[in-house]
């Protein structure tokens, strides 16, 4: 008998995410709210995240929405950008560093393997360092399982890869 499977990952395309920053720049540079003002949005170390500059909170939140909204054009989620950090205020100037969220972690790993257990009795889910690993003697299965998985209320954005 068959054994199907696939992987859950939680992973951004860098391509993408470097065409999202170049569309919010020339949109940042653009409008006339932010003519004469530190409005703007750099790479962190490593593109592995943005660093938005604003003369306040409010105008860090405003370029925020930018790029979420240039996310949302892309059909990204917005979920993979991580807000946790603090605006840091001074010279009369507002700093916010935004990472990438990359990987599960082992809480959300177990979170969704229970989930997968207790919902699918005939599905097996191991967890493998930042991804899961769902296998199944049935493709229907599986694809009830990613329907599931959808419905779940996961901070980060998920990704289906290496169905087989």
């Amino acid at each position: 008998m068959a054994t199907f499977s696939f992987d859950i990952v939680s992973d951004y395309d860098k391509a993408e995410m470097n065409n999202i920053y170049l569309q919010s720049e020339k949109e940042i540079g653009s409008r006339y709210d932010f003519k004469g003002t530190p409005a703007a949005i750099e790479w962190m170390s490593d593109k592995a995240g943005i660093k938005v500059t604003g003369s306040n909170e409010w105008q860090v939140d405003a370029v925020l929405d930018i790029v979420r909204k240039k996310l949302a054009s892309r059909e990204l989620s917005s979920k993979v950008l991580d807000l946790s950090k603090d605006i840091h205020e001074s010279n009369m100037r507002a700093t916010k560093e935004v990472p990438f969220k990359k990987g599960l972690s082992q809480e959300q790993s177990k979170q969704i393997a229970k989930v997968i257990r207790d919902d699918f009795k005939k599905v097996k889910a191991q967890i493998q360092g930042e991804e899961l690993r769902i296998s199944a003697s049935s493709k229907d299965d599986l694809q009830s399982v990613m329907a599931r998985v959808r419905e779940l209320d996961v901070d980060t954005p998920l990704q289906f890869i290496n169905f087989r």
